[in-house]
Parts: structure tokens; sequence; C-alpha cells
């Protein structure tokens, strides 16, 4: 992640399409287990902030990919509904879909915003809402809500601290 970081701060035409697939990444059932972009976004946000740039376009490139990365995996729900347990890696956990699972039933729509913000559960929570079939006019704006929220209190909070900070 510190490679990276400093890649994008030496090459800022990259950052806004790498912030966009890393937050992608990060919000797809399966890729979310491999990319820790929770850690990326709070030190890139603090280097890009601290640099001087500017935060607005990369929180929003984080909300969008984070947005399209829990969409694909609703949909791989809808499309794979039960199946899913056949696959890896949930085939090997298949706890981790029933605790995904439960979560959902308890809270319902607010599962997605909660969802986003806590790792295990942004694993597997919008795959759950497409198995059991969530309405899409409500998964879609909860998902673009918390994607929002997600993004920009990331991303953009830890830009703003280091921007504060840096110039004390």
């Amino acid at each position: 992640m510190r490679d990276l970081v400093e890649f994008m701060r030496i090459h800022q035409e990259w950052a806004i399409p790498i912030v966009f697939i890393v937050a992608f990444c990060e919000c797809v059932a399966i890729l979310s287990w491999l990319v820790p972009a929770t850690v990326f976004f709070t030190a890139f946000g603090a280097v890009a902030g601290a640099s001087g740039l500017a935060l607005a376009p990369l929180a929003l490139a984080a909300s969008l990919g984070a947005g399209t990365g829990f969409l694909v995996s609703y949909w791989a729900g809808l499309l794979l509904g039960p199946r899913v347990h056949d696959y890896w890696p949930f085939r090997n956990n298949p706890q981790m879909l029933q605790r995904g699972h439960d979560f959902f039933e308890k809270w319902g729509v607010a599962s997605i915003l909660i969802g986003h913000f806590f790792g295990p559960l942004r694993a597997v929570i919008a795959i759950v809402a497409g198995i059991v079939r969530m309405p899409a006019l409500q998964f879609h704006i909860a998902n673009w809500l918390a994607s929002f929220a997600w993004g920009f209190a990331l991303l953009y909070g830890a830009g703003r601290l280091a921007e504060f900070f840096a110039t004390r």
C-alpha cells in the first residue's frame, strides 16, 4: 500500500482511476478479502490532503467504485441465488454467508448502509441482498447513499484532517 500511495503522489493523473479500481475491488464480494481499501484510502487521503491534491474528485471516484462493486455483488447474488454456497470462498466458509444473512434479516435495508463501513460485512452483505432478492430500488438507494458516505468519510475526511495538520 505504501508503494501505491507513493506512486499516486508522483503520478497524480493515475489517482482517480486507481482510487475507483481499489474501491470497486474492496466492495466486490470475493475481491474484498484481497484489497485492504480502508487502510489505503485513509493513508492516501492523508497524503493527498497534505500534498494539496483535490480531494472531492478522489472521494467521488472512491464512492462510484464502491457503489459499482456492491452492485456487481448484488447482481451475482441475484444470478446465482443460493448456489453461491457452492463457490469459493463461501464453499470453504459457509458461516461467512450465514452471518451476512442473519445480519441482513435483522437489519434489512439498513444492513446495506452499515455493511459499507464494516469489513467483514462489506464482503458479503450485497451478495446476500441479491440472494434474498431485496427489491432493486431499496438496494440502489441504500447502496449509493452508503457508497458516497463511505468514500467521502474515508478519503475526503482523512485528507481534510491531513490538510489541517499540515497547515499547523
